[in-house]
């Protein structure tokens, strides 16, 4: 059983086992009869109605959550799990084509949103508070318009990530010592780097056009952080407390992260969503630029 298939029968609801059942009406004819199996029958016949009957309170009693003897354990999911288990779907989804980058975030810069589309040749179009809410193109071209938390890529550079989890974060590691990205504070320390670290795997998954592998590697990756947490099923899919205070809402099913509460901007600043909810994120490949 992979890691979906497990998620799913962990979210299904419990349905009473046999062994419970039978116990269940076993107990209910012993209270028929008065509990006792030497009583003599004179005055206790009992009709296939009164039977069936029976088998049916039987099998009601069974589901019901009473002596906890006979309840099924709860099982809890983990934040773990349902990220393992969208890795496996993310794998196995296909990639997509189209002449533009598309991402779309709700609920975030502003009320009719913040999108943005990218042409593999750097070419970029915004649209949100600072264009009015028209679809404005960007005055230069980027050399590498694809930003992965303090490092900028071209789209053959994305695809070329490795899959590997020990390669992979070793990749993003020297492409962080050698970012000449900076805080408020001066050059990035080794916490920054380590932040940035992270949300470059959260923008893997959510924001970015990397080969399912990839999106996959990062996936677990984000499960081997220690501290995640399952916040409960909310719209668009599980809710998930990640260890630095972010929120994720992913769907297991699908592979596809359709919340967030951080994300890297076209200019490749992060940007934090204050709602507790975060912000809902669309993100694919699309052939047509709104005019």
């Amino acid at each position: 059983m992979n890691d979906l298939q497990t998620l799913r029968a962990a979210l299904a609801p419990d349905e009473p086992s046999r062994e419970v059942v039978d116990r269940s009406r076993h107990r209910l004819q012993n209270r028929i009869h008065g509990g006792r199996a030497s009583r003599r029958r004179t005055g206790w016949l009992v009709t296939g109605a009164a039977i069936a009957t029976a088998a049916a309170a039987a099998v009601a009693i069974a589901a019901m959550p009473a002596a906890p003897v006979d309840a099924p354990p709860v099982r809890t999911v983990s934040g773990q799990e349902i990220l393992l288990a969208a890795a496996t779907a993310a794998e196995r989804s296909p990639e997509g084509s189209g002449t533009y980058w598309h991402v779309k975030v709700d609920g975030a810069a502003a009320s009719s949103g913040y999108e943005y589309w990218i042409k593999p040749d750097g070419q970029s179009w915004m649209r949100g508070v600072k264009t009015g809410g028209k679809v404005t193109p960007m005055k230069k071209p980027s050399a590498a318009p694809f930003s992965m938390a303090a490092v900028d890529l071209t789209l053959e550079q994305l695809r070329a990530l490795p899959t590997d989890p020990v390669a992979l974060k070793a990749w993003i590691a020297e492409a962080l010592k050698r970012s000449d990205a900076r805080t408020s504070a001066g050059p990035l320390t080794a916490s920054d780097r380590e932040k940035a670290a992270f949300q470059a795997l959260i923008s893997l998954v959510s924001t970015l056009p990397a080969k399912p592998e990839v999106r996959a590697t990062a996936f677990r990756m984000i499960a081997g952080y220690p501290g995640v947490q399952n916040l409960g099923t909310v719209p668009g899919g599980q809710g998930l407390l990640l260890p630095e205070g972010e929120r994720l809402v992913v769907d297991p099913e699908t592979g596809r992260v359709n919340g967030t509460s951080v994300f890297i901007t076209l200019d490749g600043a992060v940007y934090k969503v204050a709602d507790p909810a975060g912000a809902r994120v669309d993100a694919e490949w699309t052939k047509t630029l709104p005019a």
